[in-house]
């Protein structure tokens, strides 16, 4: 097995989990993947932060608004991973509840970068961005609630 292939395969259940579970209104599992040193970067599809003081607390807020995910799947574009770093491209398909409105599917391109830190892969950067207006649309009610009725 490769070094990427073991990447994946010890990383990609991990991170399903903590996104279906994100998707269901717990942020616990996807701030466990994070790591805690800088440098650190989010620049997601609708908040961003840098270093851990900004970026835990927007993982507690999107917990906040999501709920009820009925499906997600990570489908990997590209992916390596070399000694202490690796990193993934992938299209993010997920159907889930925002700001307690009905759930409605959306899709991410996302890239994450992962640095094995005392020998765990530990997310420092994502940057997420919709595929299309409709998935722009629905992802937009995370900074507009009010828009999600």
């Amino acid at each position: 097995m490769t070094e990427t292939e073991q990447f994946l395969a010890t990383t990609m259940p991990q991170l399903t989990k903590a996104e279906i579970a994100l998707h269901n209104g717990d942020p616990a599992p996807r701030i466990a993947m994070w790591s805690r040193t800088d440098p650190l970067t989010l620049l997601g599809a609708a908040m961003s932060g840098r270093g851990w003081a900004e970026i835990g607390p927007t993982f507690e807020v999107l917990g906040q608004q999501f709920s009820n995910c009925a499906a997600y799947e990570n489908e990997i574009v590209a992916a390596e991973a070399r000694g202490d770093l690796a990193y993934t491209v992938a299209l993010e398909h997920t159907t889930a509840s925002i700001a307690g409105a009905a759930p409605k599917p959306y899709v991410l391109r996302a890239t994450t970068i992962f640095r094995r830190e005392e020998g765990e892969w530990k997310v420092v950067h994502r940057h997420a961005d919709p595929v299309s207006s409709e998935s722009g649309a629905v992802v937009g009610r995370l900074s507009d609630p009010a828009a999600a009725q």
